[in-house]
């Protein structure tokens, strides 16, 4: 007899995440892009495109987790875990939904357990990465595409107090900081050009995807959303659009110059996660030797942010047990959506 499957899922105001796992191990990962500030039907959408993938959906067991109840489409965020909720008990049979320190709950006690229930997403990764590293300590540290976490963890339990998204704004365990959606006037005032510091135009005219297309380091598959002007994301378009935060045009220096540029913008992107790091390993007293799990699709930069001494494990590879019959690309996204493992791996261990 085959054991039961369970679907883990992180529903983000930008992206749906899902993975499926069966006696632990993942079978299969997934993402869709879901602008959810735009109306549920996006949410529908994914869930539409997921029953594609998955045609014995409605024969899974449901675990969800969320940060979609933060945009704007709903009054505030009790509306949002509600709506939400409800969108997917309509769809998904029996979904039971993590609210942390509260436990689970179905769709008719998501209201009343609201509080547990937003934005959660990452203490599920962070407890799952604890505990797959209970006799260490360090931290979790998942770049996604609009956010950063940094978690710190001993002994397999999460170290922080905080619970909401504004006490780990306070605390600097979240940094509005990600590698595909971040408005580049977001992350600097003034940038370098050819040796000279320049002010940089306030408006949305480019993303940290432009960035990271033009430094050659963002993969394809996790640039889902359309660039600033709607225009192609190729290099000469990233390139563009660069330009244009000082208010130049691509055609104004060449490719190498403009890669350098690209470079300084990187290097201002990611000093605020390096002190971070430091700054969160400080206040939980954790040693020169801990351990950094590196997820989301900006993985790619925690190896170089890590204090001496320390050193990067991958969430796909070394937390997630991975089935025999797992896509090939299932370690990936997982690592990528990893909050969705998470939760499918915590549902299984607490629930079952």
């Amino acid at each position: 007899m085959s054991e039961a499957a369970v679907v883990g899922w992180d529903i983000g105001g930008a992206h749906v995440k899902a993975a499926l796992l069966r006696g632990g191990r993942l079978v299969d990962a997934a993402q869709w892009p879901c602008p959810l500030w735009q109306g549920l039907d996006h949410l529908e959408a994914a869930l539409s495109a997921a029953r594609a993938r998955w045609p014995a959906l409605a024969a899974m067991a449901h675990a969800v987790t969320m940060t979609g109840e933060m945009v704007d489409l709903f009054e505030h965020r009790e509306d949002g875990v509600a709506r939400i909720a409800a969108a997917l008990a309509a769809t998904l049979p029996g979904p039971r939904f993590y609210a942390g320190d509260l436990g689970w709950c179905d769709a008719a006690g998501a209201t009343r357990a609201w509080r547990g229930i937003a934005s959660a997403n990452w203490l599920a990764t962070a407890t799952h990465a604890a505990l797959a590293f209970e006799r260490g300590e360090g931290l979790l540290v998942d770049i996604g595409s609009t956010t950063t976490d940094l978690i710190a963890f001993r002994g397999g339990r999460v170290l922080t107090a905080a619970r909401s998204d504004a006490e780990r704004l306070a605390g600097g365990e979240l940094i509005y900081r990600g590698v595909v959606r971040t408005p580049l006037c977001a992350v600097a005032p003034e940038i370098e050009w050819r040796g000279t510091r320049r002010h940089v135009m306030a408006e949305f005219f480019a993303g940290s995807a432009d960035v990271f297309r033009v430094t050659g380091e963002l993969d394809p598959a996790h640039d889902q959303h359309a660039s600033a002007d709607g225009a192609a994301k190729d290099a000469p378009h990233s390139r563009a659009r660069l330009a244009r935060m000082i208010g130049l045009d691509e055609r104004d220096a060449d490719a190498a110059a403009w890669r350098d540029f690209a470079q300084a913008w990187r290097a201002a992107f990611i000093a605020p996660l390096r002190a971070g790091i430091e700054r969160v390993a400080a206040a939980q007293a954790l040693g020169s030797g801990g351990i950094a799990v590196a997820a989301g699709c900006g993985a790619f930069l925690v190896p170089e942010l890590l204090p001496a001494g320390w050193h990067a494990a991958d969430y796909g590879r070394d937390v997630v047990r991975l089935a025999r019959d797992a896509t090939p690309a299932a370690a990936a996204w997982a690592g990528v959506g990893a909050a969705a493992v998470a939760v499918a791996a915590l549902f299984e261990r607490e629930c079952r």
